[in-house]
């Protein structure tokens, strides 16, 4: 808790060290909400990168105020989504393991080879993967979430759409504001933001938070909480503006997370999960999902460290407006993690990045009053990046391997009993499967990207405007590959293991030479030895009977001692093994461009604003940096192509006295969309065909009374895949992914044309309702009600419907009461008030073939927080 003392201080520091008597906007009372209480005019946002109001701005985007970031508890980008229907964020298997989704899609998660299809960007730099976006939010003042593609103006990878972070500027006049908040499980976040002159052309804002909280799920093997919170940042931002024309702009910031992430518990229990429990190990107990406790045998950690500065500079040249956004960006990203998720010591996964990211943006923007505007611009980014994992087998690996097959003396024995009559270095008993075995993955990639783009608008009479804009983008990838596989079980080819073929078929145990007569083989026709596929799936086609005692029970033309289902890593490949990039065949360069256009016309009817447009945009190709990235062959490859995205979007815009209501209704497509399906150990990343959804989305507010304010968001998808042949293939979808008897594998593939894509509710809806009171001269009162609603939907397409299939009901509020003249704010809260239970994603159990895991939503949490403004 020293951090959280010394933070507490320097808040308490700020307040008394600057003069009582001033006055700015953050020594004022806590804001009403923008969202809720004020007419529409009063929201500017900066979508087009242009200040423009809310309802004048022909696209759609929700925009979320401090005040309602304050007092919803947002905290981060992940407690954003119960606001904003039509965002979803995910965390999974580990802190920097975030999704953004918006309109349905997005991806980028797990594989740092992909980037998201939703971009971020605080104060205007863009933020290049979703972990960098993670740390607690700083002082806001807006959050603005753009849906749909927004290339033309915002770059190559936000062709889902962008979620676009202000902050509070530095002010010239002193005020600032710290806070406390206290909670259950422990949690203690504090928060503290001042600002002032240093003279009269430069100001300053120094901010920084803490956030502490003991973990919401219990390791029922270490007695360890997990996912907790652990996080602290800091923030400087310096302004100098010696005239109205001229501003620079410097923001340095720095945070880490040390957190014990994140909580996975197992929702299927199939064969092998039991097997391991057969051990003596303790497994999850699939009837108290929501128990919260979880089986590891070693805890989880991660460090995530951010830190960045970047400088901005705007001039107003006199016929135009010109702004320069300068950034380099540093983040490391590390994890250790039990990935068997059981008591057992089967196998651990160390997993780390370095992202090291310069960008430099400049536009100029006119500033004519007539008829005609316009704005142009570039974009450049370069990026290095090294990331790589580290998977090894534990000591319990090689009995839960012997488990599935027959025992200490198993399958896996006779294995290594013929093959050391032949090579004596191959041990009996631990040669395969020995602690210390696995893969070893590492990769680095450098990449160049950079954007022209420009938009023009011209009014046609006072009330019709059209809109042009036109981007020019050039990506270029250029990934080197060092992988390695020391798992000697998958480096064996067991359709032809060699040797086997030169000891007589009399030396094989009795159990496995009688269940091979019995099952009908014939030992002459092989010329009385052993076959060297054996143990191969190849074996079974000649084996015409089905088995039955005392031989293990298997269909006819089917090997029961066949053990490819115990080859982890590149079990399926020719080599049985990596190869390694560039190479004679591949260069490790990816590149690609593209054209991206909008067009929009937007008419001003009065009280209502209408506009249709049709935009287009795109994401770049991608690596797959991960374990089953393999060489070009029958469609499977290293690398994905770039998404084309294209939208058609109509909306209607009204304002009203009291409140505003806003509708668009759009059908947006994605050729090639890059799916990065976890599949077990790694990732398929593959191209669909196209996907498509049509839907609409409303936002809305209204105060009937000057007590009450209501705000309202709903969302309606309904996606489908027009074309995706090359969807990952799953264990339990046996009619298009039918096991070949003859190699004991499933195809890679399977078709997934027509289907309704995993992860997209058919509804979601965000409302919240505040009522304001005077309890007395000076003293108001507030309480404020959220309810966040997601429809059933599959969470994802590589574990079953039946267990995969989920929706959420929270319910968040708030109760303040605010002192006017001591500047001061009381404030009780809680989020998932009801403690409703859900899952949040699911997956197939790391190397436990037929089990499935699961993400719990985080349970009830409610607090106190004390906020002070001077």
């Amino acid at each position: 808790m020293k951090k959280y003392e010394l933070l507490a201080a320097s808040a308490l520091a700020l307040i008394y060290a600057v003069p009582a008597t001033a006055q700015t906007a953050d020594s004022a009372p806590a804001a009403q909400d923008t969202q809720t209480t004020d007419t529409s005019d009063d929201i500017i946002v900066t979508a087009t990168k242009r200040e423009q109001t809310l309802q004048d701005v022909p696209i759609s985007v929700a925009v979320t105020s401090s005040a309602t970031i304050e007092r919803s508890q947002i905290r981060d980008l992940i407690d954003l989504q119960s606001v904003v229907p039509s965002l979803k964020v995910s965390q999974f298997n580990a802190v920097g393991q975030t999704n953004f989704i918006i309109r349905g899609f997005g991806n980028g998660n797990g594989n740092d080879g992909i980037e998201s299809s939703v971009g971020v960007f605080i104060d205007g730099v863009y933020r290049t993967r979703t972990a960098a976006a993670l740390d607690d939010l700083p002082e806001i003042e807006r959050i603005e979430v753009l849906r749909g593609p927004q290339s033309t103006l915002f770059g190559k990878n936000v062709s889902a759409g962008a979620i676009n972070i202000v902050t509070k500027r530095p002010s010239f006049d002193w005020g600032g504001k710290a806070e406390i908040s206290v909670g259950n499980y422990s949690l203690m976040q504090t928060k503290a933001t001042v600002t002032g002159p240093l003279t009269d052309t430069i100001a300053f804002r120094l901010s920084g938070s803490l956030n502490e909280r003991d973990g919401y799920f219990k390791n029922l093997t270490t007695g360890s909480d997990i996912n907790n919170r652990n996080r602290w940042s800091v923030r400087g931002d310096i302004l100098f503006e010696p005239s109205s024309d001229f501003s620079l702009r410097i923001i340095g910031d720095y945070n880490l997370i040390k957190e014990r992430c994140c909580g996975v518990v197992s929702i299927f229990n199939g064969p092998a999960t039991l097997a391991i429990g057969s051990l003596g190990r303790a497994i999850s107990d699939t009837t108290k999902t929501f128990d919260r406790g979880v089986i590891f045998n070693t805890d989880p950690a991660n460090r995530l460290v951010g830190k960045g500065v970047s400088g901005q500079i705007d001039w107003n040249v006199g016929f135009a407006k010109l702004t320069s956004i300068t950034a380099y960006r540093d983040q490391v990203n590390q994890s250790n993690q039990d990935i068997d998720f059981t008591g057992a010591d089967i196998s651990s996964n160390k997993t780390s990045n370095h992202i090291k990211t310069f960008t430099q943006e400049i536009r100029l923007a006119s500033n004519t009053d007539g008829p005609f505007s316009w704005l142009i611009g570039g974009f450049y980014q370069d990026e290095k990046l090294q990331t790589g994992r580290d998977i090894r087998f534990g000591k319990d690996a090689r009995a839960y391997l012997n488990a599935l097959t027959g025992g200490t003396n198993g399958l896996l024995f006779a294995l290594e009993s013929l093959q050391h009559a032949i090579n004596p270095a191959v041990t009996p008993g631990s040669y395969y499967f020995a602690p210390g075995q696995g893969l070893a993955d590492n990769y680095s990639m450098k990449q160049r990207s950079y954007s022209i783009f420009g938009q023009v608008d011209y009014k046609i009479t006072d009330r019709l405007t059209l809109t042009g804009g036109l981007a020019y983008l050039n990506d270029r990838k250029a990934a080197r590959s060092n992988v390695v596989l020391n798992d000697r079980f998958s480096q064996l080819n067991l359709e032809n293991v060699p040797g086997l073929n030169f000891i007589p078929f009399a030396a094989l145990p009795a159990s496995i030479a009688g269940c091979l007569l019995q099952k009908g083989y014939n030992p002459a026709a092989n010329g009385g030895v052993v076959p060297n596929n054996l143990f191969g799936a190849s074996l079974g086609g000649s084996l015409p009977g089905p088995g039955s005692a005392p031989c293990p029970a298997s269909r006819a033309g089917t090997n029961p001692f066949g053990l490819n289902a115990l080859q982890f890593f590149y079990g399926n490949t020719p080599n049985h093994g990596p190869v390694n990039f560039p190479n004679a065949n591949e260069s490790g360069v990816l590149t690609g461009d593209k054209v991206t256009y909008a067009a929009r016309a937007a008419y001003d009817l009065g009280a209502i604003n209408a506009y249709v447009s049709y935009s287009t945009g795109w994401k770049a190709g991608a690596y797959n940096l991960s374990s089953d990235s393999r060489p070009p062959l029958n469609g499977v490859g290293r690398s994905a192509d770039p998404e084309s995205v294209t939208v058609y979007e109509a909306g209607l815009k009204a304002k009203f006295r009291g409140g505003y209501f806003n509708l668009a209704v759009f059908k947006q497509s994605i050729k090639g969309f890059q799916s990065n399906a976890f599949t077990g150990l790694g990732y398929s990343l593959v191209n669909a065909g196209k996907e498509s959804v049509r839907g609409f989305e409303i936002d809305a507010a209204y105060s009937p009374a000057p007590f009450l304010a209501l705000t309202g968001g709903l969302t309606y998808l309904d996606p489908k895949y027009d074309s995706f042949a090359g969807a990952a293939c799953v264990n339990y979808d046996t009619v298009r992914c039918p096991v070949n008897p003859a190699t004991g594998l499933r195809p890679n593939f399977r078709d997934l044309t027509g289907d309704r894509p995993a992860g997209i509710p058919k509804w979601s809806l965000s409302t919240s309702a505040t009522v304001n009171h005077d309890l007395a001269e000076g003293i108001n009162a507030y309480l404020r009600g959220e309810y966040d609603y997601t429809s059933k939907t599959q969470l994802t397409e590589t574990t079953p419907p039946g267990l995969s299939t989920w929706g959420s009901n929270n319910v968040n509020a708030s109760l303040g009461v605010t002192f006017v003249n001591a500047k001061l704010e009381v404030m009780a809260w809680a989020r998932n008030l009801t403690n409703n239970n859900s899952l949040i994603g699911t997956f197939p159990t790391v190397a436990q073939d037929g089990s499935y895991s699961g993400y719990p939503n985080q349970p009830r949490t409610y607090g106190m927080t004390i906020r002070k403004s001077f």
